[in-house]
């Protein structure tokens, strides 16, 4: 029988079970999906918690990423049994299998894997949503990316890159700036080592950033207020660090922007944005220019541990589970 992760009661990813399902009947119009892989992003832990935006009744499963092979249609156009897929959910995909419709698929590109394609939508989808959309990222910009090391981070300083902005990774480790230099980081900073903030004024000669990339939050985000150059863009992207207070005397010197980043709900919102993101994105993954770095794959029934491996900050880029490992 199949099985997934199951939230009964609100809590620690340690709260979660792991349950066997019988498989439900297709209606008209539905894909069943045999889910190799899923990715593990932060909204998982959130939800889990009752601490996310989007509160879904209990029972649930977490879970908005995954990939697989399509293995049953039942009336459902442009889709083949054997397909290879992107799974995007709501909640759900740390399963086996998964019953979706066909506006929830897209292709896998020849060039990933199936962990790859499960870590790949939500992370370099919010971080186009953010450089692309929202903070209009121009060539010769200074883009400082906080987190550099975390999945939407690594992202973020792949995608900056190659839209031409000098990037500036700031992380936790040498370990995780290793990786960010190899996807492209022009200047590294070590958060324990100096005051970011005064790294970027030397790295600048005293300009700022044009653009502050944050999933961080907290002390990260008002510091980030007093590293900036005028007209500035600060994306407020998450909060795994606090939520930050804006010194609005600060912002205003600089004649600088805070935009929030909802790459999910600015799409459900205009379908039309999320059409030109996911095409750029299919076509940079097919040219070999974008790819996840997934950092750990484990099996299903390590659920909690993997989600701790986020939490804790252990991860460098990504974590998937793999459901037949």
């Amino acid at each position: 029988m199949p099985r997934k992760v199951v939230c009964r009661e609100l809590g620690p990813p340690e709260s979660l079970q792991l349950e066997s399902f019988a498989s439900v009947p297709l209606a008209p119009g539905e894909v069943r999906v045999a889910l190799q892989a899923a990715g593990i992003n932060f909204p998982d832990v959130l939800m889990a918690a009752g601490e996310y935006q989007l509160k879904p009744p209990l029972p649930f499963t977490p879970g908005v990423e995954a990939a697989g092979d399509v293995i049953e249609v039942n009336g459902a156009d442009g889709v083949a049994v054997g397909d290879r897929v992107i799974v995007k959910m709501r909640h759900g995909a740390y399963a086996d299998e998964a019953v979706v419709t066909p506006s929830q698929l897209t292709p896998l590109p020849s060039t990933f894997d199936y962990a790859e394609g499960a870590t790949f939508l939500a992370g370099h989808g919010t971080a186009y949503h953010a450089l692309i959309d929202r903070g209009q990222v121009q060539p010769g910009e200074v883009l400082l990316v906080h987190g550099a090391g975390g999945g939407v981070g690594l992202a973020a300083v792949e995608m900056g890159k190659m839209l031409g902005a000098t990037v500036i990774a700031a992380a936790s480790s040498e370990e995780k700036l290793g990786v960010a230099q190899a996807r492209g980081a022009d200047h590294l900073v070590l958060y324990g080592r100096e005051p970011f903030r005064d790294a970027v004024k030397r790295i600048t000669d005293g300009r700022g950033a044009d653009v502050v990339f944050d999933p961080v939050g907290g002390e990260v985000f008002e510091n980030s207020v007093r590293c900036i150059a005028w007209g500035a863009r600060l994306l407020v992207i998450g909060f795994t660090g606090g939520i930050g207070l804006a010194r609005t005397n600060l912002l205003l010197i600089k004649g600088a922007s805070v935009l929030g980043v909802r790459a999910g709900e600015a799409v459900r919102r205009n379908p039309a944005l999320g059409e030109v993101r996911l095409k750029a994105l299919l076509d940079w993954a097919e040219a070999g220019k974008i790819r996840p770095n997934v950092s750990h794959r484990l099996p299903l029934e390590d659920y909690a541990k993997a989600m701790r491996l986020l939490v804790e900050r252990k991860a460098i880029g990504r974590v998937a589970l793999m459901m037949r490992p």
